[in-house]
């Protein structure tokens, strides 16, 4: 028998006996597009180990246990493909479990092979759910789940770290917006480059990440994405890209646009919105609200000097008609004690005393009030009312 007589006895065999279609479930270890077709390789690994959550699905510690060729015509494909990527949002890619339905077909030269006629979206959803689920789970354990959200937005965020493709239309959008904005806020913005689609997003986005951490020059980082198709966004997906959003020391803003739901990154970053645009919009209209807040003190402040002005000048006012009144009734009180002084001061004149015919002894110039204060030979002099007496002192 020839190799040519066998492989068509196998042929006929599978034929006769497997002439159904199967739903099977499998996971993708290559997906190719050639001309149209989509060609596809299947594993199966063993259960005792838990799928790795990363989008490249790392199968280290995991055993295969099976694998298969399968693919899906041109005919087909282009019916399948929009179908699912509207539903799960994503494309298919290396690591995502599937359920296709698929018939055998062995071909004498080219061999055996699965050939793809369904592939159900809501399946591969389903585990896409389960394991964003998982890595939120794990991040809600290790405490980092909300710490970005704990973190402060500066009030003057002006200083962007930006995190996409240099060659992005979102970026190109992004930048533009925030250059062109109306109320002629200033920004600047460094540029990390960094593969935002495929299955280099989570290394590419974390070196990125390592890079703007050795700088201390800004105020926030912005993820981007845009220009593309919104499917094959389960890079953004991971646990370990997710650890590294939650742990950084900056406030992250997303505009990956993902049109459908959040992704785990979004739901781990400070702030996440859907497009790269909305990221300038955001950052404008934090700006926005800061010159309000601003605008508003000023307007205050200068409210309450000049109601302070008023009321210390009608303070003054106040004092001043106040003041004159008090300052005369000090004065009369002044010159009546003045008065007072005056009269006693007169009364207590010398001259008076003489007039009623008293004298007063002077000696060396001081008046004597006990004789011991003199002695024999001491010239004393003896004021009168009417003139002095000099004597000397036996």
């Amino acid at each position: 028998m020839t190799l040519y007589e066998l492989n068509q006895l196998v042929r006929e065999a599978i034929d006769a006996e497997l002439s159904d279609e199967y739903w099977v479930e499998a996971e993708l270890s290559e997906v190719r597009e050639v001309r149209g077709h989509c060609y596809l390789e299947l594993v199966q690994f063993s259960s005792n180990i838990a799928p790795n959550t990363s989008h490249l699905a790392s199968r280290e510690g995991r055993t295969p246990i099976a694998r298969a060729s399968a693919k899906c015509w041109q005919s087909t494909w282009t019916l399948i493909r929009p179908h699912f990527e509207r539903i799960t949002g994503q494309s298919l890619s290396v690591g995502m479990k599937v359920l296709l339905k698929v018939y055998p077909q062995f071909h004498e030269a080219y061999g055996f092979s699965w050939i793809v006629t369904d592939i159900d979206p809501t399946f591969t959803l389903g585990d896409m759910a389960r394991r964003r689920q998982e890595i939120i789970r794990q991040l809600k354990e290790e405490g980092v789940f909300d710490l970005q959200k704990s973190l402060q937005l500066p009030i003057f965020c002006q200083r962007i770290a930006v995190i996409s493709s240099a060659n992005s239309a979102g970026y190109g959008d992004f930048i533009n917006q925030l250059i062109n904005n109306d109320f002629g806020f200033r920004f600047e913005t460094t540029l990390f480059p960094a593969t935002m689609q495929g299955d280099d997003v989570e290394p590419s986005i974390i070196n990125a990440l390592n890079k703007v951490n050795s700088s201390p020059d800004f105020d926030c980082v912005v993820i981007i994405r845009g220009g593309g198709a919104t499917t094959d966004l389960s890079g953004f997906d991971t646990l370990m890209l997710a650890e590294n959003v939650a742990n950084f020391p900056l406030p992250i803003i997303t505009g990956i646009g993902h049109e459908r739901d959040e992704s785990v990154l979004d739901l781990v970053s400070h702030t996440s919105v859907k497009t790269p645009t909305a990221v300038a919009a955001f950052l404008i209209d934090h700006l926005c609200q800061i010159n309000d807040f601003l605008i508003t003190a000023q307007e205050t402040i200068s409210r309450l000097f000049s109601l302070y002005a008023v009321r210390q000048e009608a303070r003054l006012d106040s004092l001043y008609s106040r003041l004159q009144p008090a300052i005369n009734s000090k004065m009369q009180r002044e010159l009546h004690r003045l008065q007072l002084l005056g009269q006693r001061a007169t009364s207590l004149d010398p001259t008076l005393l003489l007039q009623r015919g008293y004298s007063i002894t002077l000696v060396n110039g001081k008046a004597l009030r006990d004789p011991a204060d003199v002695k024999p030979g001491d010239e004393i002099t003896t004021r009168l009312e009417k003139g002095t007496i000099k004597s000397k002192v036996l």
